[in-house]
């Protein structure tokens, strides 16, 4: 693949180098600066960059943390709905699923892969989120358990590549396979 490639929600500049390593003439854009300093990197709002002439999108990390399934119990008083709707929580919502939604809307943009969790009801609701191909790190080689969704529009499923064997439940490999996993792509 070749072509103009943004990586929004990415500042460490991992995802962007390896579209550049293809080819590509890759950017990433966040509202922090570049981790490492690249001048491939746009500092600031990606809403306000999605008309200059690209091919791929690549939304590497939307604001999950308020659309994830483990994160629901967050969206209620105290944790708990029978205290009732966190309002200022409700509202993060709204916002997180308008961003997702203009991202994965940009139909100038041919092809776009917006990366989410695993949401929850109201999330999916909210986004009104496509069709998700789920992949987990090992499936690539990474002896890791992250279940990672994306939303491909005109864009092929992932196919693994080294899938490996996951380790038995319970077992001093499968804990260490079940740790959370440093973001390498940034934030």
């Amino acid at each position: 693949m070749t072509g103009r490639v943004l990586v929004a929600c990415e500042r460490s500049g991992v995802v962007r180098r390896a579209f550049e390593a293809m080819g590509c003439d890759a950017w990433s854009c966040d509202t922090m600066p570049a981790d490492d300093g690249s001048n491939r990197h746009i500092t600031g709002d990606v809403l306000d960059h999605l008309d200059d002439g690209w091919d791929l999108l690549m939304v590497a990390h939307p604001p999950c943390t308020i659309l994830c399934n483990s994160g629901a119990k967050h969206l209620y008083i105290g944790g708990r709905k029978a205290n009732g709707r966190d309002p200022a929580r409700w509202a993060e919502l709204d916002r997180a699923a308008a961003f997702y939604r203009r991202l994965r809307d940009a139909v100038h943009i041919p092809r776009r892969a917006i990366e989410n969790p695993v949401m929850h009801g109201h999330a999916i609701k909210l986004t009104q989120r496509g069709p998700v191909q789920f992949v987990h790190p090992y499936f690539f080689g990474e002896p890791f358990f992250k279940n990672t969704g994306l939303e491909l529009i005109d864009l092929p499923r992932l196919v693994p590549t080294a899938m490996l064997t996951p380790p038995l439940p319970g077992t001093a490999e499968h804990k260490a396979w079940s740790r959370c996993r440093a973001r390498a792509a940034g934030a």
